[in-house]
């Protein structure tokens, strides 16, 4: 009896040490960008430099994943000095007061083979709402250099900066309200 109880709860461990699988962001092959359209006549794309994900899962279809996203707003980067001074400025994002940006999903739905709706709560510029972005989940593969477990995933969307109060003494028609969301990551197994 004494075995048999040993031995159930060892599976019990196991399993327990399993159900969860963390994955964490490689900065190497990751990249969190944005567009906006300027003038209504042309797009200008930028980026953030510096930000950290880690992803959750016990499924090995990423069904059950929760992300949880922290950006260094300060490490935006639009490839024009003066724009992304401007960017920080409390005409925008206000970095000195808000240096973060953070996002955690809250629930995720199937939609189609390997994608998935996100919804999360996305703290910007003190500001927190539910977004919902699509997860394109690209699969999982033994690295060959590292040896390493690394999954795959892509997040598209638009969120609204007017609903951050980002930039609101800037209309519309100057610089879209929408803003095009574009994340591409490699996630390693921990």
């Amino acid at each position: 009896m004494k075995k048999l109880l040993s031995l159930f709860s060892a599976l019990i461990l196991t399993v327990s040490l399993f159900a969860q699988t963390t994955w964490k962001a490689d900065p190497m092959h990751s990249k969190l960008t944005f567009t906006v359209t300027h003038l209504g006549i042309s797009d200008i794309a930028g980026l953030f430099r510096t930000f950290d994900v880690t992803v959750v899962a016990g499924k090995p279809d990423f069904s059950d994943a929760v992300f949880e996203l922290s950006v260094d707003v300060a490490s935006i980067n639009t490839e024009v000095q003066m724009r992304d001074d401007h960017l920080k400025s409390a005409d925008f994002f206000d970095v000195e007061k808000y240096a973060k940006m953070t996002f955690k999903s809250t629930d995720i739905k199937k939609s189609g083979t390997n994608k998935y709706l996100l919804t999360g709560n996305l703290m910007l510029h003190g500001i927190t709402k539910p977004v919902t972005m699509n997860l394109w989940y690209r699969g999982t593969i033994e690295n060959p250099q590292s040896k390493a477990f690394t999954s795959g995933f892509q997040i598209t969307g638009v969120l609204k900066r007017s609903d951050f109060n980002v930039g609101p003494k800037f209309p519309a028609p100057m610089i879209s309200d929408e803003v095009q969301i574009k994340a591409d990551g490699e996630f390693v197994k921990q």
